[in-house]
This record gives C-alpha cells, sequence and structure tokens, in this order.
C-alpha cells in the first residue's frame, strides 16, 4: 500500500492571511536563500538553437526532461530545421518521438509549429509572446522557455508542475491554473529572477518538496514556508 500522506500543519510564524508587502518580503527572503542552496540551477534540456528549444519543451509534457533527451539527438539529426519537419511525414516523427508519450499529438504539434516557423516567420523561431502563443502546441510555459533560454527575454515565470506546487505550499497563490499561479508570481518575484525562480523550484520540486512528500525537516525553507509535516 502507498504510504499515508503526512499531515500538515500551519507554521505559526507566518500568518494565515499576509499583506501584500510581507508577502513580497518572504519572497525576496526565499529568492535570496535559493540563490544559496541553487546558485547553477539552470534548464535540464539539451538543446544547441532556438528550435531545438521549442520542440524539445514542447516533448517534455507529461514527459522527463531525462527522456526527452535520450529521443533528441535522433530528432534533431533527421530534423535540423523548420523545413526538415514540414518534410518529415507525420509517421515518422511519431516514430522518433514515441517514448515521451502523447506521440501521435506531439508530433503533429511539431509539424505544425514548423510549418508556421517557415511560412510566417522565414524559418526562425519567433521572439514574441504572441508569435510563440499562436504556434500549433505552444502555451504560456513553452513560451517562456524559449524566450527566456533561447533569447534572453523574460516576459513571465515558467509554471511546471513542480512551480505551481511549491508555489502554492509557500503560500505565494492559491491558484490551480498555471496562467493565474503565474500572474501572482510576477506580482511577488521582481523582473529579472523569474527564470531562474523556475529553475530553482524545479530542483527543490525534484529533491524535496516532492509531489509525495515535503521533506520539510531538511528543507531550508521550512521556516519560510506556511506549511510544515508534522
Amino acid at each position: 500500500m502507498p504510504a499515508a500522506r503526512q499531515p500538515r500543519r500551519r507554521n505559526p510564524d507566518i500568518p494565515a492571511r499576509e499583506s501584500l508587502t510581507a508577502q513580497r518580503a518572504r519572497a525576496e527572503a526565499v529568492l535570496a536563500r535559493l540563490r544559496e542552496e541553487y546558485p547553477d540551477a539552470k534548464g535540464a534540456l539539451e538543446w544547441k538553437d532556438p528550435l531545438q528549444l521549442l520542440v524539445a519543451t514542447i516533448l517534455s509534457a507529461q514527459c522527463t526532461d531525462a527522456r526527452v533527451n535520450q529521443v533528441t539527438p535522433a530528432l534533431f539529426r533527421r530534423c535540423p530545421d523548420a523545413r526538415a519537419y514540414v518534410k518529415a511525414s507525420q509517421e515518422e516523427v511519431e516514430a522518433l518521438v514515441r517514448s515521451t508519450g502523447f506521440y501521435r499529438n506531439k508530433a503533429k504539434n511539431i509539424r505544425g509549429a514548423a510549418r508556421a516557423i517557415v511560412e510566417q516567420h522565414g524559418g526562425e523561431v519567433p521572439r514574441t509572446m504572441d508569435e510563440l502563443l499562436a504556434l500549433p502546441g505552444v502555451a504560456r510555459k513553452t513560451a517562456n522557455c524559449v524566450l527566456s533560454q533561447a533569447f534572453g527575454i523574460e516576459e513571465g515565470v515558467v509554471v511546471d508542475t513542480h512551480v505551481g506546487r511549491i508555489a502554492r505550499r509557500m503560500g505565494f497563490t492559491r491558484e490551480q491554473d498555471p496562467v493565474k499561479v503565474e500572474r501572482d508570481l510576477m506580482k511577488l518575484f521582481p523582473h529579472g529572477s523569474w527564470t531562474y525562480l523556475s529553475h530553482a523550484w524545479i530542483e527543490l520540486g525534484r529533491k524535496d518538496c516532492t509531489a509525495r512528500t515535503a521533506r520539510c525537516g531538511r528543507c531550508v525553507f521550512a521556516d519560510l514556508c506556511p506549511q510544515r509535516v508534522a
């Protein structure tokens, strides 16, 4: 039988209703400590150009970065540019990305995005949020990944399952929808830290603040978090 979830109790040092000023101060403290604990936090996907990052990020949905990194070398050799994805058949791309899960839809989106990039952007991945969101299979998470990592443009916070979970546990949002979580975090954390915040929280989410268990006893953020495992 799976282990029972550990009960949580309220951190008495953090009020149930925080002012925006207090939340921002706590966010600043969390960010400073993150930089101490994870000074080299960065994305785990392997890529060499914006198109590779876009494709890898589409493949990472409901899949581990490690698995994506196993799949992409062969895919990138077969399709070195957007036009190659357009020329490749749906079945061929499906076969190359099958092990990432949901491969039919992912292959369709990758080929659709590549076609749009060729037809509307001269074969180059666009550099604006609106243009990226117009591509098949691209939502804000993927667009933020591409803009921040490939182009150094910080439009928002990448909210994956780890970031959303930690943001809720730390009391920085009550939202479940990733876009609403992102908006809450952008109000609290300063521009210029959003990309780093995502990378650091993803590391924390994989290491200690996991979906199954929050290892509060060894977490250096326990005093800054409203929830603790009893």
